[in-house]
């Protein structure tokens, strides 16, 4: 996905037409829709991690666009992690209570993702995956997993987020979820590619509309 949305705005690439940008503002909620590049490009859902307390930019990003992003999502904590990855959207997923990050995570970045988004952080693995952002997507009222995940794994997740989680795919089938999916706590936009059973159950795991 192009698209990072928090409960209040998103963040979409430049040039996005004004069709997309109501749609996106109309389903998830938001109250501004922003268009930016980071690194100069267009991957924002890959690169940006964060909840409604707080988001994280890669370390290569721009003093124009760290302004530009703190121009558009208002009264929230902003903070560069200095992690040599740049992928942070694949490395990190969270809600408003908690944060799982890839196992190699060191202690000041983890520090960062602490203090910025005001949640308990623990490194783990899920689905057998070190890039956890990639096969969770959860919010404040559900989640959704990779279908790999065993029971055990379910269940520690939802003790760590506080939220149900079911097991779901994307886009006909592709278990990194978060190439297809964007959601808040208010609604959820998924890659043309996924299927009518495939967004029912993402509807049931996150609690909205999709």
């Amino acid at each position: 996905m192009y698209i990072y949305a928090s409960e209040d705005y998103a963040l979409v690439p430049p040039g996005t037409e004004e069709k997309a940008k109501q749609l996106i503002a109309e389903v998830l909620a938001v109250e501004r829709v922003g268009e930016i590049t980071l690194l100069s490009t267009r991957l924002l859902g890959v690169l940006l991690a964060g909840n409604k307390n707080g988001l994280l930019l890669p370390r290569m990003v721009t003093e124009e666009e760290q302004k530009r992003v703190k121009e558009i999502v208002g009264d929230v904590n902003v903070a560069v992690l200095k992690a040599k990855e740049n992928a942070l959207g694949n490395l990190l997923a969270s809600n408003s209570k908690a944060a799982v990050v890839y196992p190699y995570m060191d202690q000041e970045a983890l520090r960062v993702v602490r203090d910025t988004l005001e949640v308990e952080v623990v490194k783990t693995t899920v689905c057998g995956s070190s890039v956890v952002g990639s096969v969770v997507v959860v919010t404040d009222r559900g989640g959704l997993v990779c279908p790999e995940a065993s029971d055990e794994e379910v269940k520690s997740l939802q003790d760590l987020f506080g939220v149900p989680l079911m097991q779901g795919t994307v886009n006909f089938g592709v278990s990194l979820i978060r190439v297809g999916l964007v959601a808040n706590s208010k609604g959820a936009l998924v890659g043309e590619e996924t299927t009518g059973p495939e967004i029912a159950r993402i509807q049931t795991a996150l609690g909205g509309g999709t």
